[in-house]
């Protein structure tokens, strides 16, 4: 308290003037109708740029939340898209005078559930990817993996809290996909050279295909949901080995170079499917 005395004591003019001249030009300020309107127009501006910063520099420290809010509203997304939905194809009509009650309902047939990847290669012939959910997080084999851009691939193991994911490039991965023009099916599989591109064999000659079509998932595939994309058409290769099908340079949509937050697609139909199939499969050998 002493030191504050001294202080005061000896700049005791210079304070004084200071005092007197914010004084004077609050009395300015507030009374003079020009000088008013410059005060504030400049006040607003500063208090402005401060406040910009201060949200810009919050904003950043925010960004890991406001991420996690992004993807959990893009998987509330697309559970609600109606290829999610399917209704039995043999509807029952009530007809009672002449008014028709459909009694068949929609039912959920995939549920999506996000996931973060923690690893990924890129330059080897079986590349993979591993995400931070596991079978404590209702992860199991064969499901679907997607990126909010397109196809990623399918979980081919799990522990309790992490999956590894058999990415689209991998020699030894293919999917059933199909031109959204025409609705012609064909298989992606990779070469196993360039990560940037795959191939889509067993398209038809007679399908309509231009360079820059889109190619999205086939309603046939047990592990996607139909119409989720999967990249456009970079190249026609001519293939004169297969005179009838054309073989396609697929650009996919999905980067995965620095794919970071994916999507795991639990088929809820899944197993009574693949129970069907591989009873009917059994008859037939």
């Amino acid at each position: 308290m002493r030191n504050v005395f001294l202080f005061i004591r000896s700049n005791f003019n210079f304070l004084f003037f200071l005092v007197l001249q914010i004084i004077s030009l609050s009395f300015l300020f507030r009374y003079n109708k020009f000088h008013e309107a410059a005060f504030m127009n400049a006040s607003t501006e500063i208090t402005g740029r401060v406040n910009e910063k201060f949200d810009n520099v919050a904003y950043y420290f925010k960004l890991r939340k406001t991420n996690d809010s992004l993807i959990s509203e893009n998987r509330r997304l697309h559970q609600a898209l109606k290829e999610n939905f399917e209704a039995p194809d043999s509807l029952r009509r009530l007809i009672l005078d002449t008014l028709k009650t459909d009694s068949g309902k929609m039912f959920l047939k995939y549920n999506f559930m996000e996931a973060k990847v923690v690893g990924n290669t890129t330059a080897l012939q079986a590349n993979y990817l591993t995400i931070h959910r596991g079978s404590s997080e209702l992860v199991r084999p064969n499901m679907g993996v997607v990126s909010p851009q397109g196809i990623v691939g399918t979980v081919v193991n799990v522990s309790e809290h992490y999956a590894t994911v058999m990415s689209l490039l991998n020699r030894q991965y293919k999917v059933v996909v199909k031109l959204k023009n025409g609705g012609d099916r064909g298989t992606i599989e990779w070469d196993g050279l360039n990560p940037l591109f795959v191939t889509l064999k067993d398209i038809p000659k007679s399908a309509s295909v231009n360079k820059g079509d889109t190619i999205m998932t086939s309603q046939t595939s047990s592990l996607f949901p139909a119409n989720i994309m999967v990249g456009t058409v970079y190249e026609i290769v001519d293939d004169k080995n297969a005179s009838n099908f054309y073989t396609l340079k697929i650009r996919p949509a999905t980067n995965f170079y620095n794919v970071e937050y994916v999507y795991v697609i639990e088929n809820l139909q899944y197993e009574e499917q693949k129970r069907l199939e591989d009873s009917t499969r059994k008859k037939f050998q």
